[in-house]
């Protein structure tokens, strides 16, 4: 894929980062009203926080969640980071789109489940707890970006030193 130019992959950074964001976010929120729902003794505050739950999976997990990933994807694919050249990001990307599939395809029937029966139930603690433990992992190694390159990373680094001569500079502006 062709690199996007300054203002389109700076654009698509914020757009990112926001809704990156706004996922971790939408999942601290998440537990919060999981939490209220478990550990409340009243009935009609346990149902009021599941369909409140629902009305956050319903409209915004599902959106989120596959903003982020497609975000993602076409930032690496469209900068010199690439997608599978550093660890970090391959991580980030298997972990985005594991964590984007369990949100649509797990989280939101149970959401609904527990929204219609109303009684306390302990997955919708747990499921927003990994989440945001995932979310701020991944916010992690993208700011320290740790592991390295991949195989394929350090033979393209190899493969483009070895084309340049000691006096050569590197065409590409840098960020």
């Amino acid at each position: 894929m062709k690199h996007l130019q300054r203002p389109a992959r700076r654009a698509l950074l914020v757009l990112h980062i926001a809704v990156s964001v706004s996922w971790l976010g939408l999942s601290v929120g998440l537990l919060a009203l999981g939490i209220t729902a478990y550990t409340t003794g009243d009935h009609s505050l346990t149902h009021a926080a599941y369909r409140s739950m629902d009305v956050f999976g319903d409209w915004l997990l599902a959106p989120v969640a596959l903003s982020t990933l497609v975000s993602g994807l076409v930032l690496s694919l469209g900068t010199p980071w690439g997608l599978a050249r550093h660890r970090w990001i391959w991580i980030k990307f298997w972990m985005t789109l594991v964590t984007a599939a369990a949100t649509v395809f797990a989280l939101r029937p149970e959401i609904d489940h527990a929204a219609a029966v109303g009684t306390p139930d302990i997955s919708l603690v747990a499921a927003p707890t990994v989440s945001t433990a995932a979310y701020l992992f991944m916010t992690t190694i993208s700011v320290l970006k740790p592991f390295g390159p991949t195989r394929r990373g350090r033979h393209l680094r190899v493969s483009a030193t070895s084309r340049k001569t000691v006096d050569e500079r590197s065409p590409r502006r840098r960020a």
